[in-house]
């Protein structure tokens, strides 16, 4: 630390107080009664301000610039503003001792003699506090929160912002120890509030808020009358009796002196924010200096060690940042450091550290040894086992012990010294001299090697790794480079001021001055950055920089020498460079360059560098074509070329290396086919169509899909057009192509036979189809296009499709709820399963929804179902034949049964009372065993009650009335049946003879209850009944005599042999298939000589039901018009009946074989157009 003075001045008082302006432009003295104004930079007085009658003892400036204040022996107090004009003025009752302003609140304290007061620029009076004692000086804390006053009793006392005293340090020689300058440390770093004291008692303390002394008291050997802060409170200066200023450490250890002066030293300052310090003395001396620290610190290798706070090293790792803090509490004077060794001077003694381990990394240091003696050095060196002192011309080489074991004296100042490395004992020593020379040392030789000798003095010194190049850097700030074997200058460089060689590599250095850094690859031109500093070191992409008392690691991309040396085409020395520390971008470039230069050794390191696999497959493929015996370069270098995207330039090399095929093939690939065409063979058209191919390839991979269609086209690829054509929905584009395909090629136009159909355009599909011959394609077109009558006509035409257009036919027709349809399609379709099951499902959903009409007709049809799987399976033929009687008998029953149903659920009735009298009569006496599902018994012994009571068969009534009781009534017409079983009580106990069935084949009146059901009683004839009215038709079945067949019999029948005693005339009329006899002329027609009567009367009245047999001259006596016959398809026979009244019509319905009275037939078909039992259609024109 050096003390400069800057500029001085002499007043003719005693400085006894001074103060800086916060922002340090200005200084404000007291001195005698007036207060001058100095301006710091140059010392010159501004204007003395007067005010006060008597000697002015103190000044303090407020924190914030605003103003200042003053207070003297005149017991005033005066504040200034900054523009130097008294503003206020405020008395105690003795004379002002000390002032000082609150750094937050900026309220003054003011301090006399007997008491002190707190004012306020927001307060009108000033708050006074008295004091046992003097009051010497007073110090705010950092946040203004407490007050410390110093007495002349040796009492501290600390209060608060309103004067109340919170805490009281007595010190131990009490009055004898006055205390004259306290204050606060002004560090915002420090954990708590520090208060440094000086008393007369020649001691400096320090002191926690709390009144608790930090360590001991520290012997002055002086009267001190002043003591202050550095701003950021790391320096302590005292002043005094010993007519200087010391410079002491914060926690009181002494550094230096300042200034000596003449006279004792009443005042000192630090300029705010600054090393500059003022000193006032008592023959009124104003001496401003400017303190130097200079840099104490020491560097090897990636280790610095330096200087902190005067009595701290700190050691920093300079790769990993660690730092460690050695404190040593006393001066350092000179730091060395060498490998695993730390030497530290301090003003006694020397201290050699060691490290704790050999890691590279440790930065634990350990006291190795000490000496104990005070050296006077310029340089101090440490090596393995001794230090080396430097003393301008002198150097001493000393072991741990102190023990000096060599020396040598030098012809000039010793300017630079370093060690260069070597064994433990033996090292090596740099040692530059003022005369130019420049000389190695080793420690154990006596004898000095002199290196070369130049015309310059030597600033700083550095040897290459391999220890054969020399880098200078002299007073005229020039590095000169020599060769150490030959002393040749190899180069030099100007604007320098430090410089380093890279510890990696040979041929780099760098070097430092002007700003900037400049680094030096070779003989190459210096390339520059800007950098603050001097470089100290180089290590691979690292440079060590000190700027100002700071190290750093520059981490500096290694790029401008690496492309130095690519410029030149040195692609292995650029790669050592590049392992120095480059960019990636450079790595990749380097790579570039070397594979351009077939350097491909380098390229691969460099692409593995940058992890790029596929230039690292290039170059393994290369060398294999090397080892296979490939020697063309051209060819090499067109592949690199074509990989780097230079497509041109590969393109001529392919062309001169004679492979254009491969030209050809990368142009194709790249989708310039433009240029490819430049390639192609003597107009081969395989490699034609294959360039047109790849063309239309990335046509479509580029959104370009009609240009693709297009040359698919021209190149013959109609797979891939079709495909491209459907997927966009084109149909134009696929009509073109299906036209265009011949009719061979299959598989294009079933393709565009699809896409055709997922277009919705089945017209073209089934062109489509037609033009290829798949009619099982087109079948299936039309069934999923739902286009029936096109399948059906197809189906004509091609009975093997009838199962692929019926089946579906018939699904569809059933998911559209047309059942009937489909049952009827299902049939044809020759799927007898599926019709019967669709009826089975039909039949339930009627019975269950009370639909009986249709039941009946559903039954109807699965029995003639039946009848066609017993015609078509004969092994089925049994069990078929029974289920067709059994469904033909169903059917009868709920066609029957719909009558009674309507009558009992709806409140109108439109069927006459016979009608319904007949209908449940019937189904009274077919109901003799289980009843089937839908149909009640209740309702038809309901009905059957009330027709019979309403018609006069009051037996029957009462008989039907009887059953019912023994059945469970519904709700709603219990009370009719009670009401119709007491009122038939009151009728006779028999039935009206007009309602008896007469039996036509026998004559007999049955009764009307009929235990055998509806046959007759004497004869077992079964009764015929008309499916409208279910009245007894006069009709008898008979049978054929053995050996006549049906169409005999028919034929016997039309023969019509004429008979005797006949005059009456029938006339038959046939229309659509139906039969029906009508009488002209009403005359007895059975005479006594009808044969077929008197077959009748023959076999009369038998107990076993005997069927009545005609032979062949029956049947030729019959009239056609007497005959209906039911034609049932095999495996049936033909039914034949004979009409015994022909005055009544009787019509047969000719698809379900029913029997109606014609009037009643007529009229129903009039109403449904169809006949009323199995629906099938009448022409309106049968009407």
């Amino acid at each position: 630390m050096r003390a400069v003075l800057t500029w001085r001045d002499k007043a003719e008082q005693c400085i006894y107080d001074l103060a800086f302006k916060p922002d340090g432009t200005q200084l404000i003295l007291a001195a005698g009664n007036r207060l001058l104004v100095y301006d710091t930079s140059d010392g010159t007085l501004l204007q003395p301000l007067k005010g006060h009658k008597d000697t002015v003892y103190c000044v303090a400036y407020a924190k914030d610039g605003k103003r200042f204040a003053s207070g003297s022996a005149d017991k005033s107090i005066i504040i200034w503003t900054s523009k130097l004009e008294g503003i206020l003025k405020y008395t105690h009752n003795d004379s002002i001792q000390c002032v000082a302003y609150n750094p937050i609140t900026h309220q003054l304290a003011s301090c006399s003699s007997s008491d002190f007061g707190l004012w306020s620029p927001e307060q009108k009076s000033v708050s006074k506090h008295k004091s046992s004692s003097k009051i010497t000086c007073c110090s705010w804390t950092n946040d203004g929160q407490y007050l410390a006053l110093g007495m002349s009793n040796g009492v501290i006392s600390i209060r608060n912002k309103n004067g109340e005293e919170k805490v009281k340090i007595e010190r131990p020689g009490g009055s004898l120890s006055p205390i004259w300058s306290i204050c606060w440390n002004p560090s915002r770093e420090e954990h708590n509030d520090i208060l440094a004291v000086a008393d007369w008692g020649q001691k400096l303390s320090f002191y926690q808020l709390s009144g608790k002394q930090i360590g001991k008291d520290r012997p002055l050997n002086f009267d001190p009358c002043c003591i202050s802060y550095f701003t950021k409170g790391e320096y302590i200066l005292v002043g005094g009796s010993d007519k200087q200023v010391s410079l002491f450490t914060k926690d009181g250890v002494r550094l230096g002196t300042v200034g000596e002066q003449n006279s004792w030293v009443w005042t000192c300052r630090v300029k705010p924010d600054s090393n500059y310090v003022v000193v006032g003395c008592q023959d009124g001396t104003i001496s401003f200096y400017q303190l130097i620290f200079s840099t104490v610190h020491g560097l090897y290798k990636d280790r610095y060690a330096y200087r902190d706070s005067m009595t701290d090293v700190i050691v920093q790792h300079l790769i990993t940042e660690q730092k460690v803090r050695i404190k040593c509490r006393e001066l350092v004077k000179k730091i060395a450091i060498y490998k695993n060794r730390l030497a530290i001077q301090l003003p006694e003694k020397i201290l050699i550290y060691e490290l704790y381990s050999d890691d590279s990394a440790d930065m634990h240091y350990r006291v190795k040894e000490k000496i104990a003696k005070k050296f006077e050095c310029n340089l101090l060196v440490v090596c393995a086992d001794h230090i080396i002192l430097c003393q301008e011309k002198r150097l001493q080489c000393l072991s741990f012990s102190g023990v000096k074991e060599r020396e040598w004296q030098m012809e000039s100042l010793i300017r630079y010294i370093k060690v260069i490395g070597g064994p433990a004992g033996r090292e090596g020593l740099l040692v530059g001299l003022k005369n130019g020379q420049i000389l190695k040392i080793f420690v154990d030789n006596l004898f000095a090697i002199v290196l070369l000798k130049q015309a310059t003095a030597v600033r700083c010194l550095d040897m290459s790794a391999s220890r054969n190049k020399l880098a200078v850097v002299d007073e005229n700030d020039t590095c000169l480079v020599y060769d150490i074997h030959t002393k040749e200058l190899l180069f030099q460089e100007p604007n320098a001021n430090s410089v380093a060689w890279n510890t990696q590599c040979e041929d780099m250095l760098c070097f430092s001055g002007g700003g900037y850094l400049n680094i030096k690859a070779s003989t190459f031109p210096v390339h520059q950055q800007k950098l603050q500093g001097f470089v100290v070191g180089y290590n691979g992409s690292k440079i060590f920089c000190l700027h100002v008392f700071s190290m750093s690691a520059v981490e500096v991309p290694q790029s401008a020498p690496m492309y130095q040396y690519l410029d030149r085409k040195m692609f292995r020395e650029a790669y050592q460079i590049a392992c120095l520390g480059v960019t990636d971008t450079d790595w990749r470039e380097l790579a570039m360059e070397a594979l351009e230069g077939l350097e491909f050794e380098t390229a691969e390191k460099a692409f593995t560098r940058v992890q790029d696999l596929r230039y690292l497959e290039l170059i393994s493929s290369i060398e294999e074509r090397k080892k296979r015996g490939e020697t063309n370069n051209d060819l090499f270098l067109a592949d690199v070329f074509s990989y780097q995207g230079k497509f041109h330039e590969a393109a001529k090399l392919y062309k001169r290396s004679g492979h254009e095929n491969l030209a050809l093939d990368m142009y194709t690939d790249l989708c310039m086919f433009e240029y490819a065409k430049d390639f192609l063979g003597s107009g081969d058209p395989k490699e034609t169509k294959m360039l047109i191919t790849k063309q239309a390839d990335w046509a479509r991979n580029i959104n370009e899909p009609k240009a693709a269609v297009e040359m698919y086209i021209s190149a013959g690829e109609y797979t891939k057009a079709i495909e491209i054509s459907g997927s966009h929905g084109w149909v134009d584009m696929l009509i073109d192509i299906a036209r265009k395909l011949d009719k061979a090629e299959r598989e294009p136009l079933l393709m565009c036979a699809q896409y055709f159909k997922k277009l919705d355009s089945s017209g073209y599909a089934a062109e489509t189809y037609l033009k290829v011959g798949d009619l099982k394609s087109l079948v299936q077109l039309y069934v999923d296009t739902k286009r029936w009558d096109e399948a059906f006509a197809l189906g004509e035409k091609h009975p093997e499709f009838k199962d692929d257009i019926y089946v579906p036919y018939a699904q569809w027709l059933a998911e559209n709820d047309r059942f009937e349809e489909a049952q009827k399609a299902f049939h044809k379709a020759g799927r007898q399963g599926e019709a019967v099951r669709v009826l089975e499902q039909l039949t339930h959903n009627a019975v269950v929804e009370s639909r009986f009409n249709d039941a009946a007709y559903y039954y109807w049809m699965l029995s003639m179902q039946c009848l066609d799987m017993a015609q078509a399976d004969p092994a089925q033929k049994d069990v078929m034949l029974e289920k067709f009687h059994h469904f033909q008998h169903l059917a009868e029953l709920y066609h029957g049964y719909q009558t009674i149903h309507r009558y009992t659920e709806e409140p109108f009735s439109f069927d006459l009372p016979e009608t319904l009298f007949n209908i449940s009569k019937f189904l009274l006496h077919s109901l003799t065993k289980a009843t089937p599902l839908g149909i009640s018994k209740v309702n038809t012994l309901f009905t059957l009650a009330k027709q019979s009571k309403a018609l006069g068969a009051y037996k029957l009534a009462r008989h039907a009335y009887d059953k019912l009781r023994g059945l469970q009534i519904p709700a709603r017409i219990q009370k009719s049946i009670e009401l119709g079983t007491l009122t038939i009580r009151s009728k006779p106990f028999h039935d009206s003879e007009e309602l008896v069935p007469l039996c036509y084949r026998c004559s007999t009146n049955n009764p009307l209850l009929n235990n055998l059901g509806n046959v007759c009683i004497n004869c077992r004839q079964p009764f015929i009944f008309s499916a409208s009215s279910y009245e007894v038709l006069h009709l008898v079945e008979f049978y054929l005599e053995e050996g006549i067949t049906d169409e005999e019999a028919v034929a016997l029948i039309d023969l019509e042999a004429p008979r005797h005693k006949r005059e009456s005339r029938w006339q038959e009329m046939a229309s659509n298939g139906s039969q029906t006899l009508r009488l002209d002329e009403t005359v007895n027609s059975l005479g006594d000589d009808d044969p077929f009567t008197a077959k009748l009367s023959f076999e009369q009245g038998g107990s076993e039901f005997v069927p009545v047999v005609v032979n062949r001259s029956v049947l030729r006596s019959m009239s056609r018009r007497d005959v209906l016959i039911k034609r049932w398809p095999p495996p049936l026979q033909w039914q034949y009946f004979r009409s015994l009244l022909p005055d009544a019509s009787i019509t047969m319905c000719p698809s379900c074989f029913q029997m109606f009275h014609s009037e009643d037939y007529e009229l129903l078909v009039l109403q449904h157009a169809c006949c009323p039992y199995c629906r099938r259609r009448i022409d309106d024109s049968s009407s």
